[in-house]
């Protein structure tokens, strides 16, 4: 029954009757992993990479050459 709906319901049922705060802890310690970073720590990064897309996304398309 392994990797299966019903047998993730008895592998949960099992962890929670070994420690019934199991899922919490995981979570917290998950949480405590976490360090945001990039444009959420950085505004100004934020601002520089948006500023690069914009002017990328302005450029003309170029034309395909076609040979004869």
């Amino acid at each position: 029954m392994a990797g299966t709906k019903a047998g993730g319901k008895l592998a949960a049922q099992k962890n929670l009757a070994k420690n019934p705060n199991f899922y919490a802890e995981i979570g917290r310690k998950g949480g405590q992993m976490g360090h945001t970073g990039g444009f959420a720590a950085n505004p100004e990064l934020a601002r520089v990479a948006g500023a690069k897309g914009g002017r990328i996304s302005r450029r003309k398309k170029t034309v395909a050459k076609t040979e004869a």
